[in-house]
């Protein structure tokens, strides 16, 4: 159950009607998910987080977008998101993710688990040549 109640008329507060305008002209649907939904309980908040996602996940840059999904799946495995989990794997399946890309993340994502905790209870000491010269 979630903490608060998404506002009954979300789109008569003007600025939660042009964010959620933007979300379906930047990503061509009309389909506007909870996330949204729920944070437009506080329009400042939902404006400051669309224009971060938009700026991110939507704005052409060096990563290929479904790159950016598959991160943005493990970062939500990791963070043990079941929300993101859900829409991140859509969204990437959407931008054409194969089952066997799939795998591989969920492969990467345990991997790097398994030895990040490793490291961590070994308290391992950073080798040098890992590190940045200033």
């Amino acid at each position: 159950m979630s903490t608060v109640l998404p506002p009954e008329d979300l789109e008569n507060n003007p600025r939660v009607k042009a964010v959620f305008d933007d979300i379906r002209a930047t990503r061509q649907t009309d389909f506007i998910n909870n996330i949204w939904r729920y944070l437009a309980f506080d329009a400042d908040l939902l404006e400051r987080t669309w224009a971060e996602v938009k700026a991110v996940m939507a704005t052409p840059s060096d990563l290929d977008p479904l790159t950016k999904e598959m991160l943005y799946l493990a970062v939500s495995i990791v963070n043990s998101c079941n929300y993101c989990v859900h829409s991140h794997t859509a969204g990437a399946k959407a931008k054409g993710m194969t089952p066997t890309q799939h795998a591989e993340v969920l492969k990467i994502v345990a991997l790097a688990s398994k030895t990040n905790q490793l490291a961590t209870a070994l308290q391992l000491p950073t080798d040098p040549e890992f590190l940045l010269e200033e």
